[in-house]
């Protein structure tokens, strides 16, 4: 681990310690911090943009409600994690649940490229990013879950293992079924495309 992310994770340490004892430009250091990423956690387990606001808003409420409970077993950023999945979960199942349709899908804003893309490659590129939007929608949450924080969030096997509270192993193999899973709802889209 290289240092400056122990110096980051010990800036996240005094922090957490300041938000126990009350600071709450300290939460809001953490709020500050993790926004975007609980927000694109959200937004990809449930591809709508407003309840993705909502549902990262939600998650940080949760966690300065229970900031006191946070032991540093794990790191903060893991335990945030933890806490905005089992709001996305929780969120869902309160709702019927609804397929997500091709047109539906699109990525959250992104912070353009300064440099000057070939138009065909930017039309192409946000084609795909549809197209795996609508796939990982259509896969169970389980499997979402384990993709997105794997695929997209780049976190280890025992960081995703403590997010959704499952063995190292099952995180494992719940990430090579929702790749095979995306794998075949993108071939299948691409040939019932091309046959249209």
């Amino acid at each position: 681990m290289s240092k400056r992310t122990h110096e980051h994770e010990a800036s996240d340490a005094e922090l957490v310690r300041r938000s126990q004892r009350g600071d709450a430009k300290a939460f809001a250091e953490l709020v500050t911090r993790y926004q975007d990423r609980v927000f694109n956690l959200c937004y990809r387990m449930c591809h709508n943009e407003a309840d993705a606001l909502d549902l990262a808003q939600t998650t940080f409420l949760r966690a300065l409600q229970n900031v006191d409970r946070f032991g540093g077993r794990a790191r903060f950023y893991t335990w945030l994690f933890r806490i905005a999945v089992n709001v996305v979960l929780t969120g869902r199942r309160r709702r019927s649940r609804q397929p997500a349709s091709l047109d539906a899908a699109a990525d959250p804003p992104v912070v353009p490229d300064r440099r000057e893309p070939d138009g065909a490659a930017v039309c192409a590129q946000s084609e795909l990013q549809e197209r795996v939007a609508w796939a990982l929608g259509q896969l169970d949450e389980e499997f979402r879950a384990a993709v997105v924080l794997k695929d997209i969030e780049d976190m280890d096997y025992a960081a995703i293992a403590e997010v959704l509270d499952v063995p190292v192993g099952t995180v494992k193999s719940r990430i090579h079924r929702g790749r095979l899973m995306l794998r075949d709802l993108l071939r299948a889209e691409r040939i019932d495309v091309a046959g249209r």
